[in-house]
């Protein structure tokens, strides 16, 4: 089982959507996958048409079973998480697409009593996730939009990390504070959690016909700050973001057209690096003037 966590400390970057599409785009070449939602806004439950309605449903929170595990009780996963195999029953050959659902006022409380536990709480998603390694081959965690501990313990579940940016330079800071915090990961946990960093994901691109001096900028910068920009960026599309309102990713929705094959194209990427040496990784080449890269402005 691989474990990747989607992560960055800002917020508005597209991070949801490329978890759920990442994820959905693994499901629908035959992986058995789990995304966990982290996020106290629940904004990955509702991408793949799941929202935590009322006390009975509530026990099948994340934040829920978090807080059920830190005070010493177990609750299986697998009682708690939800089956969204359907959305994939129209491809032939499909593996399975489940979710752990957030739910705001049970991963806040989560949050607070990770907090209160201290560093040694940390690990707690890992060995939990770890538990139920046998049902999945590829985990893939959505994670809060900030410096807190629910992202401290998204880090430390992971076995790699992927960053999101898109062409903003507030965007870029998030992405590469980001990186350093991967760094620490191993020393905070005693060296039970020691995720690797994979890469940076440029979201909401632009064709090269349409880059600004910003966006020029923003590439070069990813490569001077060592975020190893995959190949593949994801160019700004109203289908992906209008995907939510249906409960279904663009992946799925739009599998034959570019959104779907953007982000198999990116799965491709991910997958190849965590088999390779990071000196093997293939990288979009430095663009050395602005002139040379056909944009104005």
């Amino acid at each position: 089982m691989k474990v990747f966590a989607l992560a960055t400390q800002k917020g508005g970057v597209g991070k949801t959507s490329t978890t759920v599409n990442f994820a959905s785009s693994l499901a629908l070449a035959g992986g058995r996958v789990l995304v966990v939602d982290l996020d106290p806004q629940s904004q990955a439950g509702a991408a793949l048409g799941v929202n935590i309605i009322g006390e009975e449903q509530l026990a099948r929170s994340l934040g829920w079973a978090l807080q059920a595990r830190l005070q010493g009780m177990r609750m299986p996963l697998t009682d708690i998480w939800f089956d969204r195999t359907e959305l994939l029953e129209e491809f032939g050959g499909q593996g399975t697409l489940h979710l752990l659902a957030s739910e705001e006022s049970t991963m806040t409380a989560a949050q607070d009593l990770i907090h209160k536990k201290g560093f040694q709480s940390t690990p707690i998603l890992r060995r939990m996730l770890l538990e139920a390694a046998e049902h999945f081959d590829f985990v893939v965690i959505d994670t809060p939009p900030a410096v807190s501990s629910l992202s401290a313990t998204a880090l430390a579940a992971a076995d790699y990390v992927i960053t999101v940016c898109i062409p903003e330079y507030p965007a870029l800071k998030g992405a590469a504070a980001t990186r350093g915090t991967v760094r620490y990961v191993k020393d905070r946990t005693n060296g039970e959690c020691d995720p690797q960093y994979l890469g940076v994901v440029l979201n909401r691109s632009n064709p090269p016909s349409k880059w600004k001096t910003q966006e020029v900028n923003i590439r070069n910068g990813m490569l001077d700050a060592g975020l190893n920009p995959f190949q593949r960026d994801v160019r700004t599309d109203n289908r992906i973001s209008d995907s939510f309102a249906y409960g279904m990713p663009a992946v799925i929705r739009y599998a034959s057209h570019a959104p779907g094959k953007i982000y198999a194209e990116l799965m491709h990427q991910v997958l190849a690096r965590t088999t390779q040496a990071e000196e093997k990784w293939e990288m979009p080449g430095r663009i050395e003037s602005v002139e040379d890269a056909g944009v104005v402005g």
